[in-house]
């Protein structure tokens, strides 16, 4: 009897090649991708930092971070078309790389790491939303928030963290698991709001003091000696910072990519990731200078500058301020969840059991487990230092995406058999050894090695920044000697 017919199957519809007629993305779709993906509480204090904390001139983070993005628009394109052609998520993509089976486990470490990074993220998600719970709750009465029953405690929560956590991941879950036309509007809707609420939030700053705003942002501008040597070292580290900020998304951009119309779409698309870069940058910076400004006036805190956007919103005396600004933050955060973890995690667990999973039930597994990683995050997670066991699972993406481009441009020659790569025949094209693509485990795995020496060899942490790119490059080199007739 044919293997096809048992139950056990490669093939779900989550999974294969998208409809022509569901193509619909286009630039602009990347345009709003790209700018949720800038857009987050990590990607404002990470901007305002470069800027203003390292005492760095202007154009050297300038030009450094629109290096570093500049490496993600190339990447991405690479990974990004074979997805766009044949219409596949990356990890099904995966197949023809490492085989069925390798996909499967190997794929699988890309939902633990986004897993776990979207409970993370729900934690904090949970911390906004319970901010603004307290906001609203407080500008009703001044002193219900002393009450007996919110001043305890379980697992480090109480009442009100435990209703935000659980609406936190309701809401995601809800909202996430409905399907991909949905999660495009979600997309946009979030991005567009966003620049708004930043266009709003910049005259609300720069129209309170013109003078005191403008001064204050055109003083932290340094474009002197741009060409000087020294900067080379400073540009390439704020360069490397930028792309690690961005790399996670990049291995599975195949599941965005593969809804997008054509690849010149895909290639502008792309490039205006440079775009948001610079309009986020302006706007981060002028945002922080002028707070700054304001904040300096009391000089008692003339040392400090506030580079996190809940930091900022904590000084604002403006209750209806703050809570349209709790509300930002929380639509930015929940979608920056969506692209970098929640999609990602829904397309590798169906694909390690396509009989079983669907969007819904992958939806409903991630909910659970990040419902758990989000409540023990404070209490105990983040006490035992497992992020840098994150980070080595982590450490896997460079070396997979290497082992993809140089699979798919150097020995496939840009060609797939996409009935093989749902195939479980022994005699199918990606079928390989049960399974397994030995070549390509074997070039993983030294790959991998290199990726995470540079997070447990204390020698090697100042190449930290660059874990990825290394990782990339020696898999994708040692596949290519082994595998190349």
């Amino acid at each position: 009897m044919s293997q096809q017919k048992t139950k056990k199957t490669l093939i779900n519809w989550d999974l294969v090649t998208v409809n022509p007629n569901n193509k619909t993305w286009d630039w602009k779709d990347l345009f709003c991708f790209w700018g949720v993906n800038i857009q987050s509480v990590i990607g404002f204090s990470l901007i305002a930092s470069l800027y203003l904390i390292y005492n760095l001139n202007t154009a050297v983070v300038l030009i450094g971070t629109i290096l570093g993005t500049f490496f993600v628009f190339i990447f991405s394109n690479l990974i990004g078309k074979p997805s766009q052609k044949f219409g596949l998520p990356f990890v099904v993509l995966l197949r023809s790389s490492l085989g069925f089976r390798g996909a499967q486990f190997f794929g699988l470490l890309r939902s633990i790491v986004g897993i776990f990074m979207f409970g993370i993220q729900t934690y904090f998600l949970s911390k906004a939303i319970g901010f603004l719970i307290r906001v609203l709750m407080y500008s009703v009465d001044n002193s219900i928030l002393q009450k007996e029953i919110l001043l305890v405690f379980f697992i480090g929560l109480n009442i009100i963290d435990w209703a935000a956590i659980i609406i936190s991941i309701t809401l995601q879950t809800y909202l996430f698991s409905v399907g991909m036309n949905f999660n495009k509007r979600l997309i946009k809707f979030s991005a567009l709001l966003i620049y708004a609420a930043m266009v709003m939030f910049f005259f609300i700053v720069f129209l309170s003091d013109v003078k005191l705003t403008a001064k204050s942002f055109i003083n932290v501008l340094d474009f002197q000696n741009i060409f000087n040597a020294n900067n080379l070292g400073p540009i390439i580290t704020v360069a490397g910072t930028t792309f690690t900020f961005f790399s996670i998304v990049i291995l599975s951009f195949g599941d965005f990519s593969r809804y997008v119309q054509n690849e010149q779409e895909l290639r502008k698309g792309n490039l205006s990731l440079i775009l948001n870069l610079v309009i986020f940058s302006f706007f981060s910076l002028f945002i922080v200078t002028g707070a700054d400004a304001f904040q300096n006036l009391n000089q008692q805190n003339a040392e400090m500058i506030l580079t996190n956007p809940t930091d900022i919103i904590g000084k604002l005396d403006n209750i209806l301020l703050v809570s349209l600004a709790l509300i930002f933050i929380i639509i930015a955060s929940a979608s920056t969840n969506l692209i970098a973890n929640f999609i990602p995690s829904q397309y590798t667990l169906i694909n390690f059991d396509p009989s079983s999973f669907s969007f819904k039930s992958a939806s409903y597994v991630i909910a659970i487990f990040g419902f758990i990683i989000g409540v023990f995050w404070l209490t105990f997670l983040s006490q035992v230092g497992i992020l840098s066991y994150i980070d080595t699972i982590g450490a896997f993406f460079g070396p997979l995406f290497g082992l993809m481009i140089a699979d798919f441009y150097m020995i496939k020659k840009r060609k797939l058999e996409n009935k093989d790569i749902y195939s479980l025949e022994t005699n199918g094209t990606y079928y390989y050894s049960g399974g397994w693509h030995l070549k390509g485990v074997y070039s993983l795995i030294l790959g991998f090695i290199f990726s995470a020496s540079t997070i447990w060899n204390t020698n090697l942490m100042f190449l930290q920044s660059y874990s990825w790119i290394i990782g990339a490059f020696v898999a994708a080199f040692v596949y290519y000697l082994l595998a190349r007739e």
